[in-house]
């Protein structure tokens, strides 16, 4: 049997005894199970709820960093006009050998520097030059005349144009002595006072007092016309200034 049927006998009986039926249990309890909610969850806060506490999400952006400011690529080192140049004479210069228009170099002895102190152009450099003038004295007590113009300086594999104007060369004078040209004047003074002393001795013993005294005039004729050199000797200063700015391009 059904639990229907089981529970229309139990009516029956109920009523037959006179008593109301029982109240279904079943139906009152499952009256009391509430419907499927089909509403939609959400996880907003209410509208005037609090704000939920705790740490947010969303990080703070960093600090944005500038790059580093880019060094240049090179500076220029300038040696201002009038700078003063401490050279050595690399070879021995004198009017017997030398002549105008040959080479010569010089080494620079201490660092050129610009006005904040850097090296423009470094001690060691090599200084090219020619010689524009040189000439001996013409008589003893003379002065000979050399001059030397540098043109060049190289260091660092390169060369580089330079005016500068040279302001001291410590050069000194040397007599020749006799050359074969003094004593023919010997001799011609000489045969000059033997002739001369034979005429007016009117014997040999005046030709040859005649000839001492040409002979010793030919020597004085011969110190007084010798030219006197004048000479540079190697490892010597020399002194230039700088007529012109000089400048180079170097890396940073």
């Amino acid at each position: 049997m059904t639990l229907p049927r089981i529970l229309a006998a139990l009516a029956v009986v109920g009523l037959a005894c006179g008593g109301e039926p029982p109240a279904d249990d079943t139906a009152r309890d499952l009256s009391l199970v509430p419907a499927e909610s089909v509403a939609t969850l959400s996880d907003a806060p209410a509208e005037g709820a609090p704000a939920p506490t705790g740490t947010p999400t969303t990080q703070p952006a960093a600090p944005v960093t500038p790059p580093p400011a880019q060094r240049p690529a090179s500076v220029t080192r300038v040696a201002a006009e009038g700078s003063v140049m401490m050279l050595a004479a690399n070879d021995t210069l004198t009017s017997r050998h030398n002549k105008r228009g040959e080479t010569v170099t010089a080494t620079l002895s201490a660092d050129v520097k610009d006005a904040g102190g850097r090296t423009v152009i470094p001690a060691g450099a090599l200084f090219v030059g020619t010689i524009t003038d040189i000439a001996p004295a013409e008589s003893p007590g003379g002065q000979g005349r050399m001059v030397i113009t540098y043109t060049t300086v190289e260091f660092g594999g390169q060369s580089y144009a330079v005016a500068a104007r040279t302001d001291s060369l410590p050069t000194y004078m040397k007599g020749r002595g006799v050359t074969g040209g003094d004593a023919a004047k010997v001799g011609a003074a000489t045969a000059v006072g033997a002739a001369a002393g034979a005429i007016i001795g009117k014997d040999a013993k005046g030709a040859v007092i005649g000839g001492v005294v040409g002979a010793a005039a030919g020597v004085g004729i011969a110190a007084a016309t010798r030219d006197v050199d004048i000479l540079l000797n190697a490892g010597s200063p020399v002194r230039l200034v700088l007529t012109a700015p000089f400048s180079i391009t170097v890396r940073a």
